[in-house]
């Protein structure tokens, strides 16, 4: 693997959890770290922005706490996903933060900016930017990203449309550092599969959602358990920026997902505005399918890599 040390000895299951916008808390962290794989938040889920210094220090002390009674089996890293995009303008605060609590991975996304690379490197931190196309990729590594999130088609969220193995496959072939592959994974043997194309580790979101401690609606979590890629619609009317949704909550909001207008992208918000727009429709990638039950997250992971661990031996 070309993750740095930090990382890779600790993860019991080479995965990191995507930061799911709203949804990811500190109790999601804290049971994915305490599983053995990277837990992640959005910065901006900590409303208002004075509530991201609390949920840093209950982090980072539950974690110290539970590395100190578990010697044997210690808590994974965490991440914090930084917009980097000019519509944030929570960013200079929020970074001084992970700053100040040395957050291990900064997850950077929609711009990559030299500056917010140089703060994080000063503790000692890395940071890992995601990227749709092979263009973006080399644009983060040029301006001193550490490694990269392939976020390939079928994820969740702002996903892009190129294959995963193309995509992989493209970007491996100028780069070997630590590289993280998101695009409707949701089973043991999908963490595997990533890993034979060439990722270090797969990066998971969706199937997240659908846990005990997300901070998701009820009616979220059973949609995603009940519905299947082809529930999936891909669009980006709600953000300005391509992303999949559950097409069960565009209906809800009377819109026809069949007929979604094409938002400007220059009218990118990921302020208050967006708040609501993934507060009323879902956003979920194309592995739900694999999801049919809510269950707590240390559940899932576990079954995951009972089925990582059945994937290689078939092999």
């Amino acid at each position: 693997m070309s993750l740095p040390p930090f990382l890779a000895q600790k993860l019991r299951l080479p995965v990191i959890a995507a930061p799911l916008f709203i949804i990811s808390n500190p109790d999601l962290v804290l049971a994915q770290c305490r599983a053995g794989i990277v837990g992640a938040f959005p910065a901006l889920n900590a409303r208002p922005k004075e509530a991201l210094e609390e949920w840093l220090q209950r982090i980072t002390r539950e974690l110290a706490e539970y590395d100190a009674a578990h010697p044997d089996a210690p808590s994974a890293p965490f991440a914090v996903n930084q917009i980097v995009h000019r519509s944030n303008d929570r960013l200079e605060h929020d970074l001084a933060l992970c700053v100040k609590y040395r957050v291990p991975i900064v997850i950077t996304s929609l711009g990559a900016r030299t500056d917010v690379f140089e703060a994080v490197h000063s503790y000692g931190g890395i940071v890992l930017h995601d990227v749709i196309n092979v263009a973006f990729a080399h644009k983060a590594i040029d301006k001193g990203a550490d490694g990269l999130i392939a976020v390939a088609a079928g994820a969740g969220g702002h996903a892009g449309t190129i294959s995963p193995f193309a995509l992989v496959a493209e970007i491996r072939s100028w780069f070997d550092g630590p590289l993280a592959l998101s695009g409707a994974i949701s089973t043991g043997g999908g963490i595997l599969a990533a890993r034979a194309a060439g990722a270090d580790v797969a990066y998971i979101g969706s199937a997240f959602i659908a846990t005990e401690e997300a901070n998701a609606a009820e009616a979220y979590k059973q949609a995603v358990v009940q519905a299947s890629a082809a529930d999936i619609v891909y669009s980006n009317l709600f953000t300005g920026v391509h992303g999949n949704y559950l097409r069960s909550s565009i209906v809800a909001a009377g819109l026809d997902p069949d007929a979604l207008p094409q938002s400007d992208p220059s009218q990118m918000n990921f302020g208050s505005a967006s708040t609501k727009a993934w507060r009323d429709i879902w956003g979920a990638g194309q592995g739900i399918g694999g999801i049919d039950a809510v269950v707590p997250t240390a559940q899932r992971i576990a079954q995951w890599s009972r089925e990582y661990e059945a994937a290689r031996g078939r092999l």
